[in-house]
C-alpha cells in the first residue's frame, strides 16, 4: 500500500517541506528543500471533496446526491478547500448565505417573508 505524503505537520500544523527525493529504479538521491503542491497541503477530507467536485464537474446537485449532503454543506466544504488552497474570499463576510436561508425556510425556522427580506440583505 502506497502511503500519501503529509503536507501538514501532525505536531504543530505547519506546512511540511520535502528534503529528499529518490529514484526507485537507479537509486539516485536528490537532497534539498522542495515545496509540496497546494493540493498536498489539503486535509484528507478536503482532497476527497475536491476529487468529488472535479469528478462531478462542479455540479452541486450531483455532489449533494453523491455525498448525501445539503447545498449549504457543499458550499461550506468548497469554501474550506478554496481557503486551504490560499484563496481567501474577500469582503464576503457580510454577504448572506442564500443556501442557509433557504434551508431555514424549508425547516420552517423562518417565514417566506423573512426569507425574502434576508435574501435582499435586510434584517429581520
Amino acid at each position: 500500500m502506497i502511503k500519501e505524503v503529509l503536507g501538514i505537520c501532525p505536531v504543530c500544523e505547519s506546512k511540511l517541506k520535502v528534503t529528499q527525493l529518490s529514484c526507485k529504479k537507479c537509486g539516485t538521491v536528490i537532497s534539498g528543500e522542495f515545496e509540496l503542491c497546494k493540493f498536498c497541503q489539503l486535509q484528507k477530507e478536503q482532497k476527497y471533496f475536491a476529487e468529488i467536485f472535479i469528478k462531478n464537474r462542479g455540479n452541486i446537485k450531483e455532489i449533494e446526491k453523491e455525498l448525501g449532503i445539503s447545498y449549504p454543506t457543499v458550499r461550506r466544504l468548497l469554501d474550506e478547500v478554496i481557503e486551504a488552497l490560499g484563496y481567501k474570499e474577500e469582503a464576503k463576510k457580510d454577504v448572506v448565505n442564500q443556501g442557509e436561508i433557504l434551508d431555514r425556510l424549508s425547516r420552517g425556522d423562518i417565514t417566506s417573508e423573512q426569507a425574502f427580506k434576508l435574501l435582499n440583505g435586510e434584517n429581520i
